[in-house]
């Protein structure tokens, strides 16, 4: 296997697997590994295969201190660029334990083998609340298609059934709906759609479909069903509360001084703050009013009380009374 070009080709690779700023490779140390990989050379020609790849862009830094040798020196990512990424992977409900593994193996290999060692040993694995679904990736690469397609889908749709006996077990139905938009929210990816005999949009969970099919009818217009000519993710997302559809209202929130950052986190830097007293502010929101929402205010107790509109107060009070009744 004497090939100039492969022996290039051989020592990017090596250089991008085992070399680092901590740990250069030695021309000694490619010239063995290039023999393990039948490959036979003196050492000078290491240098031109060097300067070769240099001139290519792929950035290869020569070093004296503390340890003579090369290291690849510019890559897709940094370390803590794919520490970042390893992280959300593993987080991320609707990914699989089998595909996280697979995935992080992935990113990991976009790194140098110390640097990804160094990784290992930090990266914590969530998998109590991973999802079983194998079709996901399907899923998402059949929707995206869809969307751009602009077509309607069917699929099946997966919910735990409850029962005495706590059997795991399933109930399903099939959906036929127009997608517009995946959103990754609260570590769940959703399918904003509608379904043609609604004139409003839902949120389904991706890690709960199967067996989706791509159809041939178009799909619903977003205008017909939504306030929306053109769909905005970001502003729908940003209304949702637990992902929970409903009408969009602005809503005036009294909350106590406290609350300030977590209300600024929730809805962004450019809502009013008004002052009312030294210990409360108004604000007012855009949000979709629903049982999510309603939830969302709940969480902070005597902090938050909704000044308008009425119905939405209503709203509360009726849950709070609920759950009152509950504990009596």
């Amino acid at each position: 296997m004497q090939s100039t070009k492969l022996k290039t080709l051989l020592i990017y690779k090596y250089l991008r697997k085992f070399s680092d700023e901590e740990n250069p490779l030695s021309s000694h140390q490619l010239i063995d590994l290039l023999k393990k990989d039948g490959v036979v050379c003196e050492r000078k020609s290491i240098y031109a295969d060097v300067k070769a790849l240099n001139q290519c862009g792929f950035e290869i830094e020569s070093v004296l201190s503390p340890k003579r040798g090369f290291y690849l020196k510019a890559r897709e990512f940094s370390t803590p660029e794919i520490r970042l990424l390893i992280d959300a992977v593993n987080s991320a409900g609707f990914i699989t334990p089998q595909k996280t593994v697979s995935l992080t193996d992935k990113l990991k290999g976009l790194l140098s083998d110390h640097q990804a060692g160094s990784l290992s040993s930090q990266v914590y694995q969530e998998s109590a609340n991973k999802c079983d679904n194998e079709e996901i990736y399907t899923i998402i690469d059949l929707l995206d298609n869809a969307i751009a397609g602009q077509k309607q889908v069917r699929f099946k749709y997966r919910t735990r059934k409850i029962d005495k006996e706590n059997i795991k077990s399933y109930t399903t139905k099939s959906f036929v709906v127009s997608p517009y938009a995946l959103i990754w929210k609260d570590d769940r990816y959703y399918l904003v759609c509608n379904k043609m005999s609604h004139d409003n949009l839902m949120n389904l969970r991706l890690d709960r479909i199967r067996n989706l099919m791509i159809l041939d009818a178009p799909a619903r217009p977003v205008s017909e069903c939504s306030e929306y000519e053109v769909f905005d993710p970001a502003d729908y997302s940003a209304k949702m509360f637990n992902m929970f559809s409903g009408t969009v209202e602005t809503v005036t929130l009294r909350c106590h001084l406290d609350l300030r950052e977590q209300i600024l986190d929730r809805f962004g830097s450019k809502i009013p703050l008004t002052a009312v007293d030294i210990w409360h502010f108004d604000t007012d929101v855009k949000a979709a009013v629903s049982d999510g929402f309603v939830s969302w205010i709940m969480q902070f107790g005597d902090m938050i009380k909704v000044v308008k509109p009425q119905y939405l107060a209503d709203m509360v009070l009726e849950k709070a009374q609920k759950i009152l009744k509950v504990y009596e």
